[in-house]
């Protein structure tokens, strides 16, 4: 899937995922990598994704995600829970999909916009929110609680 940009200091907070971008030791940078990438790691878990074999880098900012799925949806999904935490910037997905499909548009949502407005602008129908909301569980919970700078999947468009 390669790499993605995300907005650095929008999103979920995690223990260990740093959001400044100080002057501090080489060793200190190692130790917050580590911590942070455990972090990631078990935010995935947590989150109960079928990936095999998941593994996670990260460094000052970037996540490597690596493992194999079934599903281009379970690949996008971890992609958007790690892009959209803060502290990190980019995320290189190189999760090996079995079946894969085409990518999913992704939408970074914009203040002022909720899901009903933004299936509008992707499907003509502002009643198709729903297909929105649950191409992004679990991470998203409510359809009403998303954010600006949050990057959203947008299945099924013909792009």
């Amino acid at each position: 899937m390669g790499l993605k940009n995300f907005i650095r200091n929008i999103g979920k907070k995690l223990a260990g995922v740093e959001t400044e971008t100080k002057e501090i030791s080489p060793a200190e940078i190692l130790q917050k990598n580590a911590t942070a990438t455990l972090a990631i790691k078990n935010l995935l878990t947590k989150m109960a994704l079928p990936i095999e074999n998941l593994a996670v880098v990260y460094d000052q900012g970037k996540v490597t995600l690596m493992g194999k799925t079934e599903s281009q949806e379970t690949s996008e999904k971890a992609e958007l829970i790690v892009g959209n935490t803060q502290g990190v910037s980019e995320v290189d997905n190189n999760i090996e999909v079995v079946v894969p499909q085409p990518e999913a548009v992704y939408h970074t949502v914009v203040k002022g916009e909720y899901l009903s407005k933004i299936a509008k602008q992707y499907y003509g129908n502002a009643n198709r929110y729903m297909e929105i909301f649950e191409a992004n569980k679990p991470m998203l919970k409510d359809p009403d609680e998303i954010y600006p700078g949050q990057v959203l999947r947008i299945p099924n468009v013909t792009k």
